[in-house]
C-alpha cells in the first residue's frame, strides 16, 4: 500500500494497536484521533477488515525489510553484525515497536491472517539470522538453532524486568550476548 491514502490510517491503525490491541482498532476511534470524519476511511478502505489486512501488510513487508537490512553484511564479518544486532535490539529499546509486535502476536493467537504476517516475519527473521550464523562457519542445521536462540534472547530480554538497575542490566545483557557469539 503505497499510494500514500491509507497511510495516516495505517498509521492511527498502529497506534491505537501498540495502545489497546485489535479490538481498538475500529473506525470510529482513528476518525476521532485523527481529528476527522469516517467518509475520508471508507473512501480508502471497504471496511475494517481491509484497514487491518492493510495494517499486517504494512508490518510484515517493514519487519521484512528491517532484517534483511540488518543483517546485510555490508563489509562486516557476520560475528560484527550479529553483535551490532544484538545491541540495537537489547540497548535501545522500543516500547512502541514491542507493544506492536506483541499486540499483533496475541491477535494472530485468534486470527489466520494474523498468524500468517507473524509467521511470514519469524520466518524471514530466523532465515537472515541464520544465514549470518552459516557465514561464521556453523552447520545449516546448527546455525538455525543459533538462530532460533538469537531470536529468543532478542525478544526475551526485552520483556524481563530486572531489578538490578540499568547499568547491571546492560551487563547482563553483554554477558549474555557473549553465548550467541561463541
Amino acid at each position: 500500500m503505497s499510494d500514500g491514502k491509507g497511510d495516516v490510517w495505517v498509521e492511527a491503525g498502529f497506534t491505537e494497536l501498540a495502545r489497546s490491541g485489535v479490538e481498538g482498532v475500529r473506525v470510529e476511534v482513528l476518525a476521532k484521533n485523527l481529528g476527522v470524519t469516517k467518509g475520508g476511511f471508507y473512501r480508502r478502505f471497504a471496511d475494517r477488515a481491509a484497514l487491518l489486512e492493510a495494517m499486517l501488510e504494512r508490518w510484515r513487508e517493514g519487519r521484512a525489510a528491517a532484517i534483511a537490512q540488518q543483517t546485510s553484511l555490508d563489509g562486516q564479518e557476520p560475528r560484527e553484525r550479529l553483535k551490532a544486532m544484538i545491541q540495537l535490539y537489547s540497548e535501545r529499546l522500543n516500547p512502541e515497536g514491542m507493544a506492536i509486535e506483541l499486540a499483533i502476536r496475541q491477535w494472530a493467537r485468534t486470527d489466520d491472517g494474523a498468524a500468517a504476517a507473524a509467521a511470514s516475519v519469524d520466518a524471514a527473521r530466523l532465515k537472515h539470522v541464520a544465514e549470518l550464523y552459516r557465514a561464521t562457519g556453523l552447520a545449516a542445521e546448527e546455525a538455525e538453532a543459533q538462530a532460533f536462540l538469537f531470536y529468543c534472547f532478542i525478544f526475551g530480554q526485552s520483556l524481563l524486568f530486572v531489578e538490578r538497575g540499568p547499568r547491571k542490566r546492560s551487563q547482563l545483557v553483554a554477558k549474555s550476548a557473549e553465548k550467541l557469539l561463541d
